[in-house]
């Protein structure tokens, strides 16, 4: 069985996708460094933060990059660390806010996972479930939000889906 060097998780909210994501990246290799995309606006995004930063221990370093990912993924990578980013919808969201050329910004993560010298696992919300938004903006974000899934599902070795806590691997080997 071959593990996959780069692994795309997506899920909903609460769907279990950053535990799973944390248990993959801690199988690959000993120590780790989590890549933080959420900036804390406010205290229940405090609080969400924080346990999250519980549920890692001494193995982990953490890096916050809210807007410069690729930088950080290249600043940080290393043949025997896995990078675990968490997440790409807190990602582009605050490029889409920040008015950021979001084309530019998946060419260059694309070309981070490609060149990072150890295992990725990237974390993201699957948005496409749900209603059609009632205002352009959420509109735009769900468009863009699902092209850059697909984008990185076409180049990640691994793409898994969790729902209810329970993975599954849509595609690459098990």
């Amino acid at each position: 069985m071959h593990t996959p060097r780069t692994i795309l998780v997506l899920g909903g909210a609460r769907s279990g996708k950053s535990r799973h994501a944390q248990s993959l990246a801690e199988a690959m290799t000993p120590t780790g460094c989590f890549i933080a995309t959420a900036q804390a606006w406010d205290a229940e995004m405090r609080d969400r933060i924080a346990r999250h930063q519980a549920d890692r221990d001494a193995r982990w370093t953490t890096v916050e990059a809210p807007l410069a990912l690729p930088e950080a993924m290249a600043a940080h990578g290393r043949a025997d660390r896995v990078l675990l980013v968490d997440c790409l919808t807190l990602w582009l969201t605050n490029l889409l806010l920040g008015e950021a050329d979001l084309t530019a910004a998946g060419d260059a993560l694309v070309a981070a996972i490609a060149d990072a010298p150890g295992p990725v696992v990237l974390v993201s919300n699957e948005v496409g479930f749900g209603i059609v938004p009632d205002n352009a903006l959420a509109r735009r974000f769900r468009d863009a939000q699902g092209s850059l899934n697909q984008r990185l599902a076409r180049v990640c070795d691994a793409t898994d889906l969790v729902v209810a806590g329970l993975p599954l691997r849509l595609s690459g080997e098990k």
